[in-house]
């Protein structure tokens, strides 16, 4: 239960882990700054903890655990971005409400298959406060909320965009198979010299080194990498090539899983991917479509619900007696789309209606006229004229090439973004043993 729970508190956009046995230390009689960041601070007491559950989940990987010190400026520089984008969020106005909080932790729970008091048993077993919990994770919604406003929002991917891409031979590639991937990022800072460059691809070139002497990845993105996903090992999650940048994606074909590519040059850097595991094929998408019609009868301030009901029944009685249904519908429904062609809304994806037309729909035999019932449209009378599967393969491609697109483009703008919140913001750093840092 305990790797279960974990895995749902763990912060998607973040990182921020919510461990178990992430036990609070002993109140200490001294707090102390080891950051100020713009108007705000982060506290020894607030690394420390990030720290212990950094370790904690290295431990639980099973890796040799390394030192807290090892970790402090890596752990330290998450929680400055955290914090800065947190800023955002309050400036902006973005705020969580208890209702949307609540929802979100009965989501969590009933993941776990777990009602809201079994499931705070279960974190105070774990060792982790529920008001704890309940924070971490309305930090995390507002971080993705200032995320999507300020990146995602931005991010249009045009038809065209979509049509080369299936073109191309990265856009077929990607349509084969996915890979589960993680990373690890040496920077280089913006405008660097030639002499920052080779400094940096020295450094990626040493850590490429000592992974193929064995080293563990996971521990040298925690120490080593720069990417936001550093502190998770460099976990990356499943990707299609097309979200990689396009010299990496035709490595993809030579490498086996648990092998690792060189150090690739991108802009902000160098870095190297482990391929985790490999999946796929794009498979034939099937599609049920159901040819209906119907008509629509509501109520009105001449018409009462009542009224209106019974006219649906008398529609309902005099197709039942022969008259025909198209005829009835370009008199009487009041769908303004499907009247005059006589109730016919063609074929539709049954996934696309209100559940009690669905529901009608589905139990209804071909031929068959349903007795009168109510949406929130209105009173309805249907009949289903025809059920068939549909190819919808091409459609489907072309909504994950827009995905990916869409991700691959979101994944560059929020590294930007991030980068460039950093630098532009006011930062002192003073974590003991660490260069200060002013801005």
């Amino acid at each position: 239960m305990k790797t279960k729970l974990i895995d749902h508190l763990r912060p998607l956009m973040l990182g921020a882990v919510l461990l178990s046995g992430a036990v609070h230390a002993a109140v200490q009689p001294i707090d102390r700054v080891v950051a100020i960041v713009d108007n705000d601070v982060v506290m020894q007491s607030q690394l420390d903890q990030r720290v212990r559950e950094v370790q904690q989940t290295i431990a639980k990987r099973g890796g040799g655990v390394p030192p807290a010190g090892a970790l402090d400026q890596q752990v330290l520089e998450r929680l400055i971005v955290e914090n800065l984008q947190l800023q955002i969020g309050e400036r902006s106005g973005i705020r969580i409400t208890d209702e949307e909080l609540n929802q979100a932790i009965g989501t969590i729970a009933q993941r776990n298959g777990l009602s809201i008091d079994q499931f705070r048993a279960a974190l105070a077993h774990d060792g982790l406060s529920f008001d704890d919990a309940r924070e971490q994770v309305k930090r995390e919604m507002i971080i993705s909320r200032v995320r999507q406003r300020r990146v995602a929002e931005r991010i249009q991917v045009s038809e065209q965009e979509v049509k080369n891409f299936l073109n191309s031979d990265m856009g077929k590639m990607q349509m084969s198979e996915e890979y589960r991937l993680a990373n690890i990022l040496i920077p280089t800072p913006e405008s660097a010299n030639s002499e920052a460059i080779q400094a940096a691809a020295r450094q990626a070139g040493a850590v490429y080194e000592q992974l193929k002497k064995g080293a563990d990845f996971g521990q040298m993105a925690i120490a080593r990498s720069a990417s936001e996903n550093a502190l998770e090992g460099g976990e990356m999650g499943w990707r299609k090539a097309g979200q990689l940048p396009p010299d990496f994606a035709k490595l993809l074909g030579s490498l086996s899983v648990g092998e690792i590519t060189q150090p690739l040059r991108i802009p902000n850097g160098f870095i190297i991917i482990k391929l985790q595991e490999k999946r796929g094929g794009s498979e034939s998408v099937l599609r049920d479509e159901v040819h209906v019609r119907h008509i629509l009868v509501k109520p009105s301030e001449i018409r009462s619900e009542a009224a209106t009901e019974q006219l649906a029944e008398r529609l309902y009685d005099r197709i039942k007696n022969g008259e025909d249904f198209a005829t009835l519908a370009k008199s009487f429904s009041e769908d303004p789309g499907s009247a005059l062609n006589g109730g016919d809304l063609n074929w539709v994806d049954p996934s696309s209606l209100v559940p009690e037309f669905r529901e009608q729909m589905a139990n209804a035999q071909q031929g068959e006229v349903t007795k009168p019932f109510k949406t929130q449209y209105g009173w309805h009378v249907l009949e289903v004229l025809g059920r068939r599967a549909t190819d919808s393969t091409d459609q489907a491609r072309e909504q994950q090439a827009m995905n990916v697109l869409r991700n691959r483009k979101y994944d560059e703008e929020l590294q930007t973004w991030l980068r460039q919140i950093r630098d532009e913001a006011y930062v002192e750093i003073k974590l003991p043993g660490a260069d200060q840092a002013a801005q």
